[in-house]
């Protein structure tokens, strides 16, 4: 009995001895919200809305103040996140149909794809997920994440008594969603403090869309916000291609709401931090905040997305997300970047940044580029340009100019991004453009030509994995 027990006691101190020989990784916390532009930030300059804990990731860190979605709704840049890829090489154009999410017909829409979970799961990471996922197959934990408490759906319809996922089954949440993930999201920091781990932390607040803009917020910031006179806000006549969301327009109540939940979700990013701050990890975790898509609340008389329009939008508000990177002493603290990136650059960034290039896929390839050096404040060969698509409408923004095209017939859209960043005025069409409209035309072709997979690239016949289309 004895000599069992040395045996097994060695066992375990040589394990130990060879875990602790190995190079500490970096854990990864991804928090991504759920339609938000990134005006809706203090730190991003908006007068209204308290954000202290997300202002303070800010502060503590690298901010990103033209990143940019390629694409307006949530199933395909979540796609897009985790795997670099864009619509017309992963193939989810839209908003993933709940049919394929539970029940017969459910998929897993990246199951063909090598995505951020698996390839930490390969390096010795636990990954788990707290929150919205929206790209099918819900019930089951997928995508090299082990820890698992979703939605049954997409939409939010509203933050309270919703069902949810966890351990294979829906039930009942009676409380606040947004305080269930972050709950659950320390839950899962605290099982895995002592290894390598990686949280994606997917709010589905702020969500902003929805009948639920016309309910009031019960969250503890509902008294404060009740009459407030949003200045950032506009309050304009509604533009002519709105769609969907006309009952939100200059509603006071609906204001009221897009600030208790983007406040709602700071204060879950505060107990993030506090946790961490608790459990000694916050020198080895890299905290990255960022949203699946912009958001216009009144801006050009728009409010939503660009498949809130007909045609369908490719406004800069609808593509401008926040982008934040904070780790201590790693990523330089209390800087504001302009660079203009995508989310489609996010992964290879990631994997840059916790010393993983190496494991990028290369099949398909990502037009994602990475930008880590520029969190550690050195220097890098980057060229302003970013590209979107929304099914037949894609764009293309560089610098100081913006080119929409629609398939096949147009509109076509080109704005001056210098003199008209609200675009406003388009110079489509108009004298002495031609020469760049020309260029950044040939420029948006030669970047489908070369990245879309032709069996998922809609302006020549290909399909959606969503099973959507409009024109």
């Amino acid at each position: 009995m004895r000599i069992a027990v040395l045996v097994v006691c060695c066992a375990l101190f040589l394990d130990k001895l060879v875990w602790s020989a190995q190079p500490t990784r970096t854990n990864l916390i991804f928090i991504l919200t759920d339609n938000q532009g990134a005006w809706t930030l203090g730190c991003y300059g908006n007068p209204d809305i308290r954000t202290p804990n997300i202002d303070r990731l800010a502060r503590e860190g690298t901010k990103f103040t033209r990143a940019l979605s390629s694409n307006p709704v949530c199933s395909p840049t979540r796609a897009t996140f985790l795997t670099g890829l864009i619509p017309s090489q992963h193939g989810v154009h839209s908003f993933l149909d709940p049919q394929y999410m539970m029940g017969p017909r459910a998929y897993n829409t990246l199951a063909e794809f090598t995505s951020l979970g698996e390839i930490l799961r390969a390096e010795g990471y636990t990954c788990g997920l707290s929150g919205k996922w929206h790209l099918g197959a819900n019930l089951q934990p997928s995508e090299g994440f082990s820890f698992w408490i979703t939605k049954p759906d997409g939409s939010t319809r509203e933050f309270y008594d919703q069902d949810v996922i966890e351990h294979g089954q829906v039930r009942k949440e009676a409380g606040y969603t947004t305080e269930l993930w972050t709950r659950k999201g320390i839950e899962f920091i605290e099982q895995n403090k002592d290894r390598p781990f990686c949280l994606f932390l997917a709010y589905n607040g702020p969500y902003v869309l929805g009948n639920l803009m016309l309910n009031a917020s019960r969250n503890r910031h509902a008294a404060e916000y009740r009459g407030h006179r949003f200045t950032s806000f506009p309050v304009d006549s509604m533009h002519p291609w709105q769609f969907a969301n006309k009952q939100f327009h200059n509603q006071q109540i609906a204001m009221e709401r897009t600030a208790c939940e983007v406040s709602g979700v700071d204060d879950g990013v505060g107990h993030i931090m506090e946790s961490l701050e608790r459990l000694k990890l916050d020198d080895n975790t890299l905290v990255v905040y960022t949203a699946d898509q912009g958001w216009m609340g009144g801006q050009n008389g728009i409010w939503g997305m660009g498949d809130h329009l007909r045609p369908t939008g490719a406004h800069e508000m609808m593509m401008r997300i926040p982008m934040i990177f904070r780790q201590p002493g790693t990523v330089a603290a209390n800087k504001s970047n302009d660079l203009i990136v995508s989310n489609y650059d996010f992964l290879p960034t990631v994997l840059g940044q916790l010393g993983l290039s190496d494991k990028m896929p290369t099949s398909p390839k990502s037009p994602g580029r990475d930008f880590s050096p520029a969190l550690r404040e050195q220097q890098l060969d980057w060229e302003n340009v970013a590209f979107y698509e929304m099914e037949t409408t894609r764009a293309i923004r560089i610098e100081d100019w913006k080119y929409v095209a629609r398939f096949p017939n147009g509109p076509f859209e080109l704005y001056n991004m210098q003199t008209d960043p609200m675009e406003r005025f388009n110079l489509y069409g108009q004298p002495n453009t031609q020469t760049i409209r020309d260029q950044l035309a040939q420029k948006l072709t030669s970047f489908f030509e070369h990245y879309a997979d032709s069996q998922y690239d809609l302006w020549k016949g290909g399909r959606s994995k969503a099973k959507r289309h409009t024109p």
